[in-house]
This record gives structure tokens, C-alpha cells and sequence, in this order.
């Protein structure tokens, strides 16, 4: 017992030893650690932020393009809309003509519902493609509102020379002189209704 109580406190020692020389070597380089905070604080990075969510909401290019996009997508619901209701009219008429024996033949009756039943098919199928066209349509939108943004802000950062330029909207505390989305917005929007008058 007694060569294990050593033991734990010869090692007890050395961290002890240990702790104190590294304490006392760390406070010599304290002023040195406290000199290179400063200079990154003053020559460090350099970044700005950009409220992207704000930039697209304000955008007039991006509210044209959601203009034009929602009357598109309700001429396809009407569309689609119409011919369903086409479709409804004719099912309820055969089901009504079905129950009170109006088809001279079985076989008139199945020719029918067949004929129905196709109708049905493309009437699914005219929805899905209307689905796709309205969600290519939104992709190419935010992808064109995307690229000019992004393309504005290099631009912007060649004179600005900033290292990094981040999304805003994470940015819970920020000094707003690195806020650039009211000078980015302006810019983007002077542009886009220069192009409109071209």
C-alpha cells in the first residue's frame, strides 16, 4: 500500500509541477496572445453580410418573375380545373344512364366507362405535366434570380475586398456599415429596370 500512495503522489507532484510551469510560461505570452487578438480584430478578415431572404423579397426582377409565375400557374389550375370538371359532368351522366338502363347493349355501357376511364388517364396525366412545367418554370426563376445576385455581389466585392461575404440571415448581432444588402438591392434594381427600358 504504501509504494502505491507514493507513487499517486509522485504523479500528484509532477502535474502539480506541471500546472505551474505552464501557468506561469502561458502569462508571459498573455501580452503577446492579447497583441495578436488586436491586430486580427484590426487586420483581419474582412466580412460582410447580405439579408439574401430580404434581397429576393425586395427584388424587382424577383417580383415580376413571381408575377408572371403565379398567372401561368392559375391558367394551368384553370385549365385543368375545366377539363376535370368536364370529365365529372360526363362520369356523373353515365352513372345516372348506367343505373336507369339507358345502354341498349353491355357492351355500349363498357365502351363508355372505357372511354371515361381514358379521359381520366389524360386528365392525370395533363396534371402532372402542368406540375412539372410550374416547377421548372420556378426553378429557372430562382436560378436566373440567383445568378444575378451572385453575380452583383463578385462584382460588388472587387472594389469592396472583402474575404467573406455571408448570408445574413444568420447573423443574430452585426455592425451594419458590413450590412451591404440595401446597397446591393439599389444596384440590382436600378439595373433590372435599365434593362426593362432596352
Amino acid at each position: 500500500m504504501k509504494g502505491t500512495s507514493l507513487v499517486v503522489s509522485v504523479v500528484l507532484f509532477v502535474a502539480v509541477a506541471v500546472l505551474y510551469v505552464l501557468h506561469f510560461t502561458g502569462s508571459s505570452n498573455s501580452g503577446q496572445g492579447d497583441k495578436i487578438e488586436r491586430v486580427a480584430s484590426t487586420g483581419g478578415l474582412k466580412i460582410a453580410y447580405l439579408k439574401a431572404d430580404s434581397v429576393i423579397l425586395n427584388y424587382n426582377l424577383s417580383q415580376d418573375l413571381h408575377e408572371d409565375f403565379t398567372k401561368k400557374q392559375e391558367a394551368y389550375t384553370t385549365e385543368y380545373g375545366l377539363k376535370r370538371q368536364v370529365f365529372e359532368k360526363e362520369a356523373a351522366a353515365f352513372q345516372e344512364k348506367l343505373q336507369r338502363g339507358g345502354f341498349l347493349t353491355e357492351q355500349r355501357a363498357v365502351q363508355e366507362r372505357d372511354r371515361l376511364v381514358g379521359k381520366e388517364q389524360e386528365i392525370v396525366k395533363l396534371d402532372q405535366e402542368l406540375s412539372t412545367k410550374l416547377s421548372g418554370i420556378q426553378q429557372e426563376n430562382n436560378q436566373k434570380i440567383l445568378d444575378n445576385v451572385m453575380e452583383y455581389v463578385k462584382e460588388y466585392n472587387e472594389q469592396a475586398g472583402y474575404d467573406y461575404v455571408i448570408n445574413g440571415s444568420n447573423v443574430l448581432i452585426g455592425d451594419e456599415t458590413h450590412n451591404i444588402t440595401a446597397k446591393v438591392l439599389e444596384v440590382l434594381n436600378e439595373r433590372y429596370e435599365a434593362g426593362k427600358t432596352e
